[in-house]
């Protein structure tokens, strides 16, 4: 690619940090002889980690000039900085690419300074020393071996989780390298499962990587090794991969039919390049990953991706509105109301990761005995999956404790209730807390639509009060509901920011309305479609009316899992503050009195009953009738809460929705959505959404 080509990308990434290549003779062991090592440095530490944008790509391209030009050299060597590796292409200026030819560019120059790794006339070697990611893992799969760090944190190839597909190498070179199957996960399932991460020890089992080694002395080692291989002491054999791809692409195909639908071009694009990787060459392959990077750099998908990205990466990092954390009160023991499933996965969490003390409460002790065995048997699970050693498995169990009496809170510093979602319940439990915890012991609750401040309101000091909502499974889902009671004070809102992000929790400030921001948006949008039903339309119709939308699941497979006792409870109070809104649908009602779990039976095919329940309906609606007024339900919505201030601009709903609820990550927030579908009226970018194209 020629200097006037890459000056114009230049052009795009004014700011781009730029990672330097910097080289340095090593004379290896054993009389080897001499490796020219590349260091991957931008000056920064690991906070800002080493990124390619056109500046990074032309100073490895010296780097490698510099290096060709040598006839002394045995191998050459690639590491980064410490604890980075590498973690990618430089998208900031990638949103705003403006033509297809530019977006090509960007594809063929990673490309033709990548593959000079694998072409060189001596062997490469990638020593991925911290976190790869992108086209920081396409780099090293270029190199001719790899060896990689039992400490590094993070590896993955994200791009299809931003809409893209990995475009420098990664679907030709990973698939011949490891096998389609193992490819798919790395490429295609991971990026669709919450963008999974693996770590240095599975990049090794994977194959992905020839050695692996401590990071105490990784580099040493990574030499060492490097030696053996070019004296011939050790030999990397790698099995081919030649039988028939067809059937696992196929299978791929239909999982990613199931989870998007049809959604989202990037990982059906993907597996049509992996696929490609089975019979094409360098040049072929890699031209067609340039030219799917190109047509999907220019998709609405990418610049949805990104805002998605943006919200994750920063907004979540600094949440609006929390007050100065240095308000935060010191944690050393936690209490937690109740033994039952929330209860105790909360339970487990507070230990894990606050390492203190924790105490759980109940009233029936078979109910206090089963919680604790919850946590114990989901700490063995722990140990056997290797994610925690055998002393750490001991000094949770031993973290985590019962007791019949609240008298167990008497040293507590936060308490947070996990009982029946019933607001004399939880008024009650508060008044028998307060009566042993002090004054300054934070309460929370874990409430999913109530009112924080009526919990409050007859407490000696109801400023300590605060809501506490997470979403279940409580290990996996990210977002937790900070919500502000009309007298919660600052300190006790910092306190609960501060044990948010010790969790590792994506902490939105939430004001004290019904519902809050999640479970408000999906009642209404499950009102709007069961109303549908009500009305007559066949259940199969409405179900699958929002299938292109590539949600994570159906409504009523929703309903299923929510389980449609408390999907009733909170439509119900919501019915009781908004009853314009969120009508009682009376065919629910009937659901719940037949105590069925929801429209399908344990196959997953629908339950005749069930569905015969939901009756009295003789004005059916079309499939398009139906998503057309369930989203633009969903566009009133926002706008009111936007209206009542319940967040405090409309970033937070969506960083709340993709968090909370699994809103697909390529559409790019629902507010920024429904702008592009047209049905938002005032347009919601109007209300401080950052900008992706109408």
């Amino acid at each position: 690619m020629g200097r006037c080509e890459v000056s114009d990308i230049k052009g795009l990434f004014t700011d781009e940090v730029v990672t330097k290549a910097l080289v340095r003779d090593v004379e290896l062991p054993g009389g080897a002889g001499t490796l020219a090592l590349i260091t991957l440095d931008n000056g920064f530490d690991h906070t800002k980690p080493n990124t390619f944008g056109p500046g990074g790509l032309t100073a490895l391209a010296e780097a490698l000039d510099s290096i060709a030009e040598r006839t002394d050299l045995a191998a050459v060597g690639v590491i980064g900085k410490p604890f980075i590796f590498a973690v990618g292409a430089d998208l900031k200026g990638v949103g705003v690419i403006g033509d297809r030819d530019t977006a090509l560019q960007i594809g063929r120059l990673g490309h033709a300074v990548f593959r000079r790794l694998g072409e060189l006339p001596i062997p490469s070697f990638a020593f991925i020393n911290g976190a790869a990611m992108g086209g920081g893992v396409e780099l090293a799969l270029h190199c001719t071996y790899r060896t990689v760090s039992s400490g590094v944190p993070a590896f993955a190839l994200p791009e299809c989780f931003l809409g893209l597909v990995p475009g420098w190498g990664g679907t030709q070179l990973l698939p011949r390298l490891i096998g389609p199957q193992a490819a798919i996960k790395l490429i295609i399932e991971n990026p669709l499962s919450q963008n999974r991460m693996i770590k240095g020890r599975e990049v090794f089992e994977l194959g992905v990587a020839d050695a692996l080694f401590e990071p105490a002395d990784f580099l040493e080692e990574s030499l060492r090794w490097a030696s053996q291989v070019l004296r011939g002491e050790t030999a990397v054999e790698r099995p081919a991969h030649d039988g028939d791809w067809t059937p696992v692409i196929d299978a791929a195909r239909g999982l990613v039919d199931l989870k998007l639908r049809g959604s989202s071009p990037a990982p059906y694009r993907a597996l049509d390049l992996i696929a490609l990787a089975r019979t094409a060459g360098r040049d072929e392959g890699f031209a067609a990953e340039a030219n799917a990077l190109a047509d999907l750099i220019m998709g609405d998908e990418l610049r949805a991706g990104l805002y998605s990205f943006d919200l994750v990466q920063r907004r979540a990092m600094r949440p609006a509105g929390a007050p100065d954390k240095a308000l935060a009160r010191k944690v050393a023991k936690v209490g937690v109301v109740g033994a039952g499933l929330m209860a105790s996965q909360l339970a487990l969490l507070f230990a894990r990761r606050l390492h203190v003390p924790v105490v759980l409460t109940d009233l029936d002790r078979e109910r206090l005995d089963k919680g604790i065995g919850y946590v114990h048997t989901e700490v063995d699970k722990l140990l056997g999956k290797g994610r925690i050693s055998a002393d750490e498995a001991s000094r949770l169990k031993g973290l985590v404790t019962g007791s019949l009496s609240k008298d167990s809170f008497a040293d507590a510093d936060f308490v947070i209730e996990a009982v029946f979602e019933d607001l004399a319940l939880k008024q009650k439990v508060f008044a028998e807390v307060e009566q042993v915890v002090s004054a300054e012991c934070v309460l929370a609750t874990n409430t999913s639509s109530l009112s924080v401040s009526a919990m409050a309101a007859e407490l000696k000091h109801p400023e300590r009060v605060v809501g506490f909502h997470f979403f279940n499974p409580v290990a996996i889902l990210p977002l937790l509901e900070i919500v502000r009671g009309d007298r919660t004070d600052d300190a006790t809102l910092a306190t609960a920011f501060d044990i948010g992000k010790t969790l590792r929790k994506s902490c939105v400030l939430v004001k004290d309305a019904p519902a809050f921001v999640v479970n408000r948006i999906l009642t209404r949008l499950m009102g709007e479609i069961i109303a549908t039903v009500d009305e007559g339309t066949p259940l199969a119709v409405a179900e699958h009316a929002l299938d292109d939308l590539g949600l994570p699941m159906s409504p009523f497979a929703l309903l299923q899992l929510v389980g449609p006792a408390v999907a009733l409870h909170v439509a119900e109070t919501l019915h009781d503050a908004f009853p314009d809104r969120y009508p009682v649908s009376a065919n629910l009602t009937k659901l719940v009195h037949a105590g069925k779990p929801g429209v399908y039976a344990p196959d997953f095919t629908l339950d005749p009953e069930a569905v015969a329940l939901f009756t009295g309906g003789t004005s059916p609606s079309t499939a398009a009738d139906v998503r057309h007024r369930a989203l633009t339900a969903l566009a009133e919505e926002i706008h009111l809460m936007l209206d009542e201030g319940v967040v405090t601009a409309a970033q937070d709903i969506d960083l709340c929705m993709i968090l909370g609820a699994g809103w697909p990550f390529h559409l790019g927030g629902i507010t920024p959505y429904l702008d592009r579908a047209g049905l938002s009226g005032e347009r919601f970018l109007a209300r401080g959404v950052a900008s992706v194209p109408a």
